[in-house]
């Protein structure tokens, strides 16, 4: 399995585990063949702290983790399956624990060091696509790496229950790299408590602003409410099946739930096959109403992690 790990330090982009200059790791790493996948966690997590790595967690490698009930990453998106072209899994960590608007300024310092990782593995290797798949804020580092990167360099961006205001992703996607990149912005209901205590916390960049989780209308973005049962009954035209929720909160659903992360490894490796205009006109254009889950019951009957099975 080829696994580039990189974190964002006070120091700057470092190796994880060395203290050597990326750049060499970096151009060694991007050699090979198939589409470089850049994964961003959310809050909560810390490379610099064992108990709160996701290098050893979400995304280990299955057999390298140091508890076995987490989703890892890599090998749902498609790494280590002994396959040609597999292509390159970048695992990048971020200071994400503290207060959440301590979290946030780093996530914006993060994210331009995640530009300058993208910035040298295109450049090492400008044929392979880049791709970047985040959760919960690591939104916000891939938007800020986002407006300093040119144009062509990302191909596809997908946020799972993204902690970011829209206007942020706005900016992010009006921007040289943004309009030639696409968005799909996975949503739901059950992590509605969740952006409510990020638009409490967080100060928004312009009065009234909302969240991602409340939907985008971009021409080159769409958003997929995962607790829709219209939305799971359209993706499975497209060969998805994903599990129904099977409770009101969890942010950790848009990666936990099962037939998620196999789905997205299809979005990120077949983005031919699984065109955005495909997406965008299939997937309802509404999303339902904040709250919403709370005053249904759940009919899914597929549990999910508890808190102290997932984090992030």
């Amino acid at each position: 399995m080829s696994i580039l790990r990189l974190n964002a330090t006070s120091d700057g982009l470092e190796l994880h585990g060395s203290a050597g200059a990326p750049g060499w790791a970096i151009r060694r790493a991007a050699r090979g063949t198939g589409p470089m996948i850049v994964l961003v966690h959310g809050y909560k997590y810390d490379p610099a702290r064992p108990a709160h790595n996701p290098h050893s967690t979400i995304f280990a490698a299955a057999n390298h983790a140091t508890r076995a009930d987490y989703k890892h990453w890599p090998r749902h998106l498609g790494f280590g399956l002994g396959n040609d072209a597999e292509g390159l899994a970048v695992a990048f960590g971020w200071r994400a624990r503290g207060t959440l608007w301590q979290a946030q300024r780093r996530a914006v310092s993060a994210g331009r060091h995640l530009a300058r990782a993208i910035r040298l593995l295109h450049k090492a290797a400008p044929h392979r696509p880049v791709h970047v798949i985040t959760h919960s804020m690591g939104s916000e580092v891939a938007f800020e790496a986002l407006q300093s990167l040119p144009e062509g360099v990302v191909g596809r961006l997908i946020t799972l229950t993204g902690a970011s205001y829209r206007s942020r992703a706005e900016t992010a996607m009006r921007s040289p790299a943004g309009r030639t990149a696409e968005l799909i912005n996975v949503v739901t209901r059950e992590n509605d408590i969740f952006d409510l205590m990020y638009e409490r916390l967080v100060a928004p960049p312009r009065r009234h602003d909302t969240v991602i989780g409340a939907g985008l209308d971009l021409p080159n973005a769409v958003t997929l409410q995962l607790d829709c049962p219209a939305t799971l009954l359209r993706l499975e035209a497209f060969g998805a099946h994903i599990a129904k929720p099977a409770r009101r909160i969890c942010h950790w659903s848009g990666y936990a739930r099962p037939g998620a992360l196999r789905f997205y490894k299809r979005l990120l490796r077949q983005p031919g096959r699984l065109s955005l205009s495909d997406l965008q006109n299939a997937l309802p254009r509404q999303q339902s109403p904040r709250w919403s889950r709370l005053v249904s019951f759940p009919r899914g009957n597929r549990p999910l992690p508890s808190f102290e099975k997932a984090t992030s």
